[in-house]
């Protein structure tokens, strides 16, 4: 009998450190991931940004056998949503998908609650998207270098629209502004479709849009593309010439979205999200659901990712100091 009752207290206190062991287990790198993962996003849902953590979620949720839920944290233009991975422990449970914007906000903000460079670790970038820059047909111009030779002809006559003050569009307005040596006025808008529609009815001369919501009106002909901001050609405007090629050597704009971990988040664990997401990604089903939306899949290491992150902060930098672009 004493036997067996020593038996039992081996056995119970065997269990119990396992059990105890498991929350441990959950921490450990080569364990993750152990439980649900966070994905945050800094905007409301339907945003650009939630639809891209949302294409994400359901299949790394498979392949980790483990719930990846997006969790929309919007407000205070976006450095809720941040704050929140910035203070987050660093274990790979809480994530951040984010947009260009991350780097705008980090050159547009006098102050925010967290460093936009020592609080994360990169993970990867997921995918780019150009803007186009269109104009109204009303207004005469069909390339970028008509467009130019306008505005030099007509000093502060010559208007462009954007998203708002201090958004993407703005900040892509004012570098065209400066790269091309022109006087224009900045009109801003509360987003891409009202701009776009003032625009097409000539109340405004041009627009460097985002690709997807210019598209109805360049192919309906309310609107001329005269460039796009990428590197190469857009897939959906072949022929539509970049910025580069039509007048401004080097001249390039991207809209991106990237994913983001707390720093100090495990290395290993930050190249198992990385190299996932670029499997995920790659996926044919998926890799055409960014196509659709006129993006790219776009994945690169953490030192890549991380050294793109300092050269688009420095980049927005520059243009807010040249077009005194702050909030305090």
């Amino acid at each position: 009998m004493h036997a067996l009752r020593r038996t039992t207290v081996v056995l119970s206190v065997a269990v119990g450190m396992a059990g105890a062991a498991q929350p441990g287990m959950a921490q450990r790198p080569e364990y993750y991931p152990a439980r649900p993962i966070r994905l945050i996003v800094p905007f409301t849902p339907g945003a650009t940004a939630d639809i891209v953590a949302r294409r994400l979620a359901p299949r790394l949720s498979e392949s980790w056998n483990q719930q990846v839920v997006v969790d929309n944290r919007a407000g205070a233009g976006g450095t809720i949503g941040i704050s929140i991975v910035a203070k987050a422990v660093p274990d790979g449970y809480t994530l951040l998908v984010h947009s260009v914007a991350f780097a705008v906000s980090a050159a547009l903000y006098a102050r925010l609650p967290y460093d936009s460079v020592k609080d994360f670790a990169p993970i990867t970038q997921i995918s780019q998207a150009p803007s186009v820059m269109v104009a109204a047909p009303a207004l005469g111009v069909k390339s970028v270098k008509e467009l130019i030779a306008l505005a030099r002809s007509k000093p502060g006559q010559i208007n462009y629209a954007s998203a708002g003050i201090g958004s993407g569009t703005h900040f892509n307005g004012e570098q065209f502004k400066y790269a091309a040596g022109i006087d224009v006025v900045h009109v801003p808008y509360k987003g891409p479709a009202e701009a776009l529609l003032d625009v097409a009815t000539a109340r405004i001369h041009y627009f460097i849009s985002p690709l997807v919501p210019a598209l109805p009106f360049i192919r309906d002909g309310r609107l001329i593309p005269l460039a796009v901001t990428s590197a190469q050609r857009a897939r959906a405007l072949p022929d539509v010439p970049t910025m580069a090629e039509s007048a401004l050597p080097g001249y390039e704009y991207q809209a991106w979205f990237g994913a983001f971990a707390p720093a100090g988040t495990p290395r290993t664990i930050v190249e198992r999200i990385g190299q996932e997401i670029a499997r995920v990604v790659a996926l044919p089903d998926v890799a055409k659901q960014f196509q659709a939306q006129g993006e790219d899949v776009r994945t690169d290491t953490p030192e890549e990712f991380a050294g793109f992150i300092r050269a688009e902060i420095e980049k927005y930098r520059k243009v807010a100091r040249l077009a005194n672009i702050r909030v305090d």
